[in-house]
């Protein structure tokens, strides 16, 4: 047997260096992961909330009401620029996920103000986001009183002029945020990763030509290739559903069939960026990778753990793009907030546009390697 050689070391060092400098992806990879985390967790991702959409009911109509609205602008974690008739509208936007809280003031507020005893108003708020509860606690430390009477600082009958009302999660239960999210984020690490696995493994074993001979057209191979991990993904979402309301006591709110129908579109879009990546790759670890390299930003800008609206501009762009973003926003509307796909049409038409031109790409992708 022969002994250490550091001559032998060097070269084996050698080599794995000169593969890894060819093996474009991988090199890719190294660089572009840290890269990638670096700056969506230095620069995009910022708890700081600023700016959540938001309403005002002011049903007091007076100027101590209008001072009131005026003082909850200055305070920039919520946007109160859009005033409501009733609350009711106040209602129907909250289900619908376009403003995340509703300052309600009431009739009387004038009579309020120097009783310590009565809340000034109301602040509904949408449990559904875990990230909008937090900001609210913000609200309910506002210094309502004292600002009215022109002083700045804080007083002692400050501590119960806002009544938060919490709708859709009053109890603040993690798992109701994290469940209807964790739905997407399963199905994009699986759909994703099994399809451009699946049809990197058919050209490594000498599968892919022999369906070059027989009369499949490109766009028969995708569907035919798809189809089945559909039906897997419909089983995964089943079994998310089935163990989040037995084991966590998460609701479905809303429409079961609308819940699946956007899940089928976003499993379809899915699978459409795993047959895309499949494309690009050659070996079965190389699809790995890609796939991995899409989980990053889907799973950190969508809004699932970090809060959408804390991010620069740049990034919510970029969100936009994304499925998951808008697969989050569908699950928890619908699951939570008892929304329909009506009141979501935005998220569902993005979704279906990202899926349709997807699929689109990879087909013709599919029938360029088949060429």
């Amino acid at each position: 047997m022969n002994g250490f050689s550091l001559r032998r070391l060097l070269a084996v060092i050698r080599k794995e260096l000169r593969q890894l400098r060819r093996d474009r992806l991988t090199y890719a990879m190294i660089v572009g992961i840290p890269l990638m985390q670096l700056l969506l967790f230095g620069y995009a991702i910022n708890m700081d909330v600023r700016h959540l959409p938001a309403a005002v009911v002011d049903q007091a109509r007076s100027s101590a009401s209008r001072e009131l609205a005026e003082q909850l602008l200055q305070s920039r974690v919520f946007e109160f620029d859009e005033v409501l008739a009733s609350p009711a509208a106040a209602d129907r936007l909250l289900q619908q996920g376009t403003i995340k809280a509703a300052a309600i003031i009431p009739p009387d507020l004038e009579e309020r103000l120097p009783d310590p005893d009565r809340k000034v108003f109301q602040l509904v708020v949408d449990g559904s986001d875990q990230v909008v509860q937090q900001a609210a606690r913000q609200i309910g430390q506002f210094p309502v009183r004292s600002l009215m009477r022109g002083d700045a600082s804080a007083s002692s009958d400050d501590a119960s002029a806002v009544e938060i009302v919490s709708y859709y999660n009053p109890q603040r239960e993690a798992p109701l945020n994290t469940v209807p999210g964790l739905i997407g984020v399963i199905l994009t690490m699986t759909m994703v990763m099994f399809t451009a696995i699946a049809l990197v493994r058919e050209r490594e074993q000498g599968n892919l030509e022999f369906l070059i001979t027989t009369p499949l057209s490109s766009a028969e191979l995708t569907i035919g290739k798809v189809l089945p991990f559909i039906g897997i993904g419909l089983v995964q979402t089943t079994l998310v559903l089935i163990l989040g309301a037995w084991v966590f006591q998460v609701p479905v709110r809303g429409s079961l069939l609308e819940l699946y129908a956007a899940a089928l579109v976003f499993i379809i879009a899915s699978l459409a960026l795993g047959i895309f990546i499949s494309t690009l790759v050659t070996t079965q670890f190389q699809a790995m990778q890609a796939a991995i390299f899409t989980f990053l930003p889907q799973i950190l800008l969508s809004g699932f753990i970090f809060p959408f609206e804390g991010m620069p501009t740049p990034a919510q762009w970029l969100a936009e793009v994304l499925p998951l973003t808008h697969f989050v926003r569908l699950v928890r509307g619908i699951m939570l907030r008892g929304a329909g796909l009506v009141d979501l049409w935005p998220e569902l038409l993005a979704l279906v546009v990202f899926a349709t031109l997807a699929m689109l790409v990879a087909t013709l992708r599919v029938h360029k390697r088949l060429d």
